[in-house]
């Protein structure tokens, strides 16, 4: 059947039509990102003032504040593990106003929750890997535990007696509890936090018996031998911590996955804004100034791109899939 030339035309119509449009579309979203940003930006951390997170925003969110010449505020919204935070910014419109400062935990709760009220990978759109967070198990000070073995030990005498802490459920200091409880066949009561730093307040005051903390948060009362540290996550040891075994080296497998620190903003944020605010975050990171600021609080920069982020979500969304199967977590 032949088609007739006014059908054609018409075609010819439609077709120049939508290549315009996508013209117009790719032309607005340039200028979007040329102009962006015009106001304030808020950096939400789903967690408590004082830990890891909340550092990082707020050393990224002054230089970026110095760089762009706006207002960027850090606005925390603790609860739920993270849930909440994550929750408020995954919803919000996508502009690149509302940027999230998210952990390990965004990822780690699709394995451990059996409604999220958002998809990490639907609706949320990765900017940039800020740092690597390692974790250490410590002990408070006023406690006798000088090693893992007998922190094991004295779990085994009094089973469900002691607590131990985590800054948060379904998070990876929820997680590493459950496997060592579950390496060791230990019971140990999980006693969770809104965040590290009100955690770490209970270990100062010997209310939990150990944690695996943050190491930003854990630095300053590791230093001031406040508490004390037992092993560190990760497969290597850490610089600042030369003498302390890793989980591994000490016959416990399965902690060698870390934690990190990533920004995240609404799926709906046009790509070349997603793109400019993580080169700039990129610069910040890998700045001498950003990436001094970020060790100086234990964290180990990193500053990728949107795609090279991508690819580690989806691998460590796999990766601790596996632990939180062998510790038999499931969120509370």
């Amino acid at each position: 059947m032949k088609t007739s030339p006014s059908i054609k035309a018409m075609r010819g119509v439609a077709l120049a039509a939508i290549v315009a449009l996508g013209a117009v579309s790719s032309q607005a979203s340039a200028q979007t990102a040329q102009s962006y940003p015009d106001r304030r930006i808020t950096f939400v951390v789903p967690y408590a003032p004082g830990g890891a997170t909340d550092v990082a925003a707020r050393l990224l969110g002054q230089k970026l504040q110095e760089s762009w010449k706006q207002t960027v505020t850090v606005e925390n919204k603790p609860g739920a593990g993270g849930v909440i935070g994550n929750d408020f910014a995954a919803k919000a419109p996508g502009d690149g106003y509302t940027v999230l400062i998210a952990i390990t935990q965004i990822i780690q709760a699709p394995s451990l929750m059996s409604k999220l009220p958002y998809d990490v990978f639907k609706d949320l759109a990765p900017v940039t890997q800020v740092a690597i967070s390692p974790i250490v198990l410590v002990v408070p000070e006023a406690q006798p535990i000088k090693s893992v073995k007998e922190l094991v030990d004295l779990a085994k005498a009094g089973s469900g007696k002691y607590p131990y802490g985590t800054f948060g459920n379904a998070t990876t200091s929820h997680l590493y509890g459950e496997l060592l409880k579950k390496n060791t066949g230990i019971d140990m009561t999980h006693v969770p936090y809104r965040g590290a730093a009100p955690l770490l307040n209970d270990l100062l005051g010997n209310q939990v018996t150990a944690a695996f903390l943050d190491f930003t948060t854990a630095g300053p009362q590791l230093e001031a031998g406040k508490i004390r540290p037992l092993a560190v996550g990760g497969e290597k040891r850490k610089p600042k911590l030369p003498n302390v075994q890793t989980m591994a080296e000490l016959g416990y497998p399965g902690f060698e996955a870390e934690g990190w620190v990533g920004v995240f903003v609404p799926a709906s944020t046009p790509k070349d804004i997603v793109n400019k605010l993580s080169a700039e975050l990129g610069r910040i990171i890998n700045s001498p100034e950003g990436t001094a600021g970020l060790q100086a609080v234990n964290l180990v920069p990193v500053g990728d791109s949107p795609e090279s982020f991508e690819k580690n979500l989806r691998r460590d969304f796999d990766r601790w899939a596996t632990v939180a199967k062998t510790a038999g977590v499931k969120g509370e």
